[in-house]
């Protein structure tokens, strides 16, 4: 399940918004203002921002410099009730990947939200190819060649997730509010089993490997 994050500081806006992604299928995280959705990157892992341009605190101008210039290339959607030229332009100046405008057609946000999603080589429709190992988000399974495994669903969304981003440290509580939800009952050693059985499963596989970051937590590494 793929993690957006929308910063309004709109509580309507942000209610309205959060329930049309949920609706299609996203998992959603909300902040009033551009530091506050820092602070939320800083303990979650998100996949796309929705982002409105005027927030006190941080605007949505300031929050896209200050991540771009941390090399943080999040594929970033800007909101903004500005429609002159110059507004957009400022926005792609900053680093947005994308700007539409209010009133939003909830539609036409979902559709550039999932090209953002692909241009961001994040897999929207739900395929993630490593070399020649083919992950499929819908059947829960991996594929070698002519060879077909089905992972249980919990296994399957780690490994995705991990190979969505190799190379980035996920800590135990990511993952566990990530896969199994902020409100689940469910240890964080669970992860450890779970990142147990994937290593046993393809103990064999060339494409990729996963590491135990001391400390922190786990990473995806490609070899191809």
């Amino acid at each position: 399940m793929f993690h957006i994050l929308v910063a309004d500081d709109d509580k309507n806006t942000r209610r309205l918004f959060k329930a049309v992604l949920e609706k299609d299928g996203y998992r959603v995280s909300t902040a009033e203002n551009g530091e506050e959705a820092l602070a939320v990157m800083d303990r979650e892992s998100i996949d796309l921002v929705v982002l409105d341009v005027m927030m006190p605190v941080m605007d949505g101008y300031e929050f896209t410099k200050t991540l771009r210039e941390t090399r943080n290339e999040l594929p970033i959607l800007m909101v903004s009730a500005r429609q002159l030229p110059e507004d957009r332009k400022q926005g792609f100046l900053a680093g947005t990947d994308d700007y539409i405008t209010k009133p939003v057609d909830e539609e036409e946000m979902l559709l550039r939200i999932r090209a953002l999603l692909r241009r961001a080589k994040i897999a929207s429709e739900h395929k993630l190819t490593i070399g020649s190992m083919i992950l499929d988000y819908d059947s829960l399974t991996v594929t070698r060649g002519s060879e077909v495994t089905e992972l249980p669903q919990k296994e399957f969304l780690i490994l995705f997730k991990l190979l969505s981003y190799p190379g980035k440290i996920f800590t135990r509580i990511q993952l566990m509010d990530e896969i199994w939800g902020n409100d689940s009952d469910t240890g964080w050693e669970t992860v450890t089993v779970h990142i147990a059985r994937l290593r046993k499963r393809f103990e064999n596989v060339s494409e990729f490997e996963i590491i135990s970051v001391r400390g922190l937590g786990y990473k995806a590494v490609k070899k191809v």
